[in-house]
Order: C-alpha cells, then sequence, then structure tokens
C-alpha cells in the first residue's frame, strides 16, 4: 500500500507515504512532517536525536507548524513559543493517491475552548502535503469567526547538511533582515552573494519571495526551497552555546542542520476578514 498507518517514536500516530517518487512521514502530532526521502537519494529533513516525542510537546526537527504567532506570544511570554498548533494532534481529513503518481494527505485543526484561551478566535487550519518528485507542504487558516483576526504562521523546516560551515543559502541578497542572534532584532541588510555560517545565525528577512538555495559542499547536493503565499524567510542554525541550552537539541548536532523556514512574520502578519482564508506553502526538491 503506498499509505501505511503506523505507530511512530513515542507511540504517537502517524502516516508513512510511499510511491514511485520517495517516502515521507507526517505525525497527527502537530501535522509534523518528519521525513522526506526522495527515490534516488537521501533523507532531506533533520531530526534531533533528542527530541521529545509526546503530548503537548512540540517535535524538534522536520516540518514544524508555527501558528498562530511565530517566536514567543508577544502578549504573554508563558505562553508556547511558535503557538499551539505543533503540539497538538491533528485529524486526518483525506488520503489519495493520484492519477500522476503523487500521494496526498491533509490533516486538519480547528479551534476549541483550549487554543481560545491562548488566541481568541475561531479559526480551522488545513495542512496539505503532496509527495511527488517534489514536497509540497501547505498550510491554509481559514478565519470561521464573526471579528478581523490577525496571526503569524511558519512552516519551520529543517534541513540535513553534512557541514554548517561548509553550506551556503542563496536568495536574500540585497534584502533587508532583522538580527535576533543576543536577544535583539537589529536591523541589516545582506550584502554577500549566498549566506555563510560561523556563529550563530537568526534571520528574519520581511518581504523576501525566494527561492533559495541550501547548497551542500561536502555532499554536492543542492535543495530547492520555494515559497508560496509566505512573504517572510527566516534562516537559523543555533550554533553551540543554544544548542547546548535546549533540552530537546543534542549539543553536538548544530553542524549537520539549517532552517529555511516560509514564513509570514512580524510586518508579514496576515489578517483575515471572516470567511477569509489565506495560504502559506513551501515546496521543496532535489536539484542537481
Amino acid at each position: 500500500m503506498p499509505i501505511i498507518d503506523a505507530i511512530g517514536t513515542g507511540g504517537l500516530p502517524c502516516l508513512d507515504l510511499r510511491n514511485a517518487h520517495g517516502h515521507a512521514r507526517i505525525y497527527l502530532h502537530g501535522a509534523q512532517v518528519t521525513a522526506w526521502t526522495p527515490t534516488d537519494g537521501s533523507e532531506v529533513l533533520w531530526l534531533s536525536t533528542r527530541s521529545h516525542f509526546a503530548a503537548g510537546k512540540p517535535i524538534r526537527g522536520g516540518i514544524p507548524i508555527c501558528f498562530p504567532w511565530f517566536g514567543g506570544n508577544p502578549n504573554n511570554a508563558k505562553l508556547p513559543a511558535h503557538g499551539f498548533a505543533r503540539s497538538l494532534p491533528w485529524l486526518v481529513q483525506a488520503r489519495t493517491d493520484r492519477a500522476d503518481g503523487s500521494t496526498q494527505v491533509i490533516l486538519a485543526l480547528a479551534d476549541d475552548a483550549d487554543t481560545r484561551a491562548q488566541w481568541p478566535h475561531p479559526f480551522r487550519a488545513e495542512l496539505i502535503l503532496t509527495l511527488a518528485n517534489t514536497l509540497e507542504v501547505a498550510l491554509t487558516v481559514t478565519n470561521t469567526g464573526n471579528a478581523d483576526c490577525t496571526f503569524e504562521q511558519a512552516l519551520h523546516s529543517y534541513f540535513a547538511v553534512s557541514d554548517i560551515e561548509k553550506t551556503t543559502v542563496d536568495g536574500c541578497q540585497g534584502r533587508k533582515y532583522f538580527d535576533k542572534t543576543g536577544g535583539g532584532m537589529v536591523e541589516r541588510t545582506d550584502d554577500q552573494p549566498a549566506i555563510t555560517f560561523r556563529s550563530e545565525t537568526d534571520r528574519v528577512y520581511p518581504g523576501t519571495p525566494g527561492p533559495h538555495l541550501i547548497s551542500d559542499a561536502v555532499s554536492g547536493r543542492k535543495i530547492r526551497v520555494a515559497k508560496r503565499g509566505a512573504a517572510t524567510s527566516v534562516i537559523w542554525n543555533p550554533w553551540i552555546a543554544k544548542a547546548a541550552a535546549m533540552a530537546d537539541y543534542g549539543d553536538h548536532e548544530w553542524p549537520g542542520m539549517v532552517c529555511v523556514e516560509a514564513a509570514n512574520a512580524g510586518s508579514d502578519r496576515i489578517t483575515l476578514r471572516p470567511g477569509a482564508q489565506a495560504t502559506c506553502a513551501t515546496t521543496l526538491e532535489c536539484v542537481r
């Protein structure tokens, strides 16, 4: 069967998708993609060996969903970073093997008393994953309430690389960004042809359409990260000190990953009228 129900790490239910194009795994917990391996390649996504796989806790790696805020909650520091969507169980709405040989699954999350205690808005969110010769992940949020709502969203994609110091990310040259290292938000301009990594990197690029190309000089692999409906790009690697400070991140894992994220955050946050919807999507492709 091209789709196999499975019990994943920590006893959490997940879906394994397999077709002629490759394999992907998505957990119902957080509607989180944790693996994507093209048929002719190796694992593209990164997952920490120390990640929690438990109710109420986010999974560290893969493609977490950040919603309805990005980073810390601006009004209440006690609320979970990056919102509640990545730590809640989602429901499978559909699983389809399509005529073109691709496989698609749709998962959904709706508001309840617990979400409204953190963010007082009715909503419906759908995550659509399409496994073809590319991997597309699309998050659509619909305002099901009677008043406008404003939110941030991101597909917080973690990519596996051989050595972060021999990895570059392009698609940001000439763009302004906010440097979040050191706990601040310092505005800078990216004047380099590609981002290189020599220390902690935490950059938020508003108004940056992409696409971005991750180039791994050791393996020779290049990963194209395209975006749709995502005005913000986020580039992140925690480096040594921050990696050691995170309980769900191995102290020595930082050289093997980079985050290149499709988002609508900060000045790119979304406001929806009642009944309106917005989609933030990323399409991943290994290219030569």
